[in-house]
């Protein structure tokens, strides 16, 4: 069986307390968490092809990188 591979900072409670979060969500506490999201004017929702995931992912990651951010669960690629 092949080891899960976890992003720094990551492993296998987090991940499950994740889903855990997502799945005992109720319908009205998830449209408020989604609608919370767009009103974050710090950040953007785009629509890109699925082959430009991987380089768009890089690209962030070379940005927070340079401008010495902090990868958290919320900014994580």
């Amino acid at each position: 069986m092949k080891k899960n591979k976890f992003p720094k900072g990551w492993d296998e409670k987090k991940v499950q307390g994740v889903i855990a979060h997502y799945e005992m969500q109720t319908e009205e506490e998830a449209l408020t968490e989604d609608e919370a999201a767009y009103e974050d004017r710090t950040q953007t929702f785009i629509e890109i092809p699925v082959q430009l995931v991987s380089a768009v992912r890089e690209l962030i990651a070379k940005y927070q990188s340079l401008h010495g951010i902090k990868k958290t669960a919320d900014n994580m690629v």
